[in-house]
């Protein structure tokens, strides 16, 4: 029901703290034993986006066993409503940064939808877009329908359009053509988790497009908030990928777009190697290669701005 790295780590945040204000409990010893099966299941939900367990150890860092069970409820909400007003500020800095790298009457391609609609503020790939916008440059947006759930046509072009900004939708499997024409002069996208050296997980299609963009010698980038990086994680091949339904392939609602009962494979995420990415836009600025370097840093100086 939630999608979005950054909205999924908004949407934990408040559901334990929905979950927790609802729990009976005499003591703190108590409270904190319910609250962290609450963390637990919630945690469960989606395997890809590190903004999931991100923002539930956030959450447990204000709880101390010296407190009353009024006071750790009275915490846990405020932790959670200050991730979404963190995320806000987050996704304005990343279109400060991202939109230093566009420029009037560029064509930018998008993948997936990683605007307003997926964040707690306007976005991480679609803020600079937005922030372009602001500054007067004319941007024209290509959209990947992303398949197969749509995401980028029913979402991402729906939000450009009521936005103001030209937008074309395209199936997926067109994009190396409008590369060959010349119409794309850069590619943003989202992610879900971004490993230690750069290595990077987003919706399923990100990879191919970055080898599209690659040889075509289009500058491929990732937007992506500090909660998207995992330095715990070596590489992509550490990024634990999410296995959706088969009905998002078949069929859903009884409109069958396959044979009935064909074997299906649906994984909602790959790993596109850094090798691929260009750069990649933070709220504390753009990250360039060579990111295993440049990557450590980062996580070690999370306060600046570089």
């Amino acid at each position: 029901a939630v999608r979005g790295a950054p909205a999924i780590g908004c949407a934990a945040g408040l559901a334990l703290a929905a979950s927790a204000w609802k729990i009976q409990a005499d003591n703190a010893n108590e409270f904190l034993i319910q609250v962290k099966q609450q963390a637990d299941y919630l945690n469960s939900s989606r395997p890809t986006a590190v903004n999931l367990s991100w923002a539930l150890k956030r959450c447990f860092t204000v709880l101390h066993k010296d407190s009353s069970v009024m006071e750790l409820k009275d915490r846990l909400l405020k932790e959670a409503l200050a991730i979404l007003e963190e995320d806000i500020i987050l996704c304005d800095k990343i279109g400060k940064y991202g939109s230093i790298l566009l420029a009037d009457g560029m064509g930018i391609l998008t993948h997936c939808n990683a605007g307003a609609l997926a964040t707690g503020g306007k976005g991480t790939a679609l803020a600079p877009v937005y922030e372009a916008a602001e500054r007067g440059m004319k941007l024209k947006v290509y959209s990947d329908e992303t398949r197969p759930l749509l995401q980028g046509s029913r979402l991402t072009a729906w939000e450009l359009m009521h936005s103001g900004i030209d937008v074309t939708i395209i199936c997926d499997n067109m994009a190396a053509q409008l590369m060959r024409e010349g119409k794309i002069q850069a590619v943003i996208v989202g992610a879900d988790r971004i490993a230690s050296n750069g290595d990077t997980a987003n919706k399923i299609g990100t990879y191919g497009v970055a080898i599209l963009a690659k040889y075509h010698k289009i500058p491929f980038y990732v937007a992506a908030p500090y909660s998207t990086f995992d330095m715990s994680l070596k590489n992509g091949m550490d990024i634990p990928i999410e296995q959706r339904n088969s009905a998002e392939i078949t069929g859903i609602s009884g409109k069958l777009t396959a044979p009935d009962g064909i074997k299906t494979y649906n994984p909602a995420f790959d790993v596109t190697p850094h090798e691929l990415i260009s750069a990649i836009i933070t709220d504390r600025g753009i990250i360039y290669p060579p990111f295993g370097e440049n990557l450590a840093l980062f996580s070690n100086n999370n306060n600046s701005e570089s």
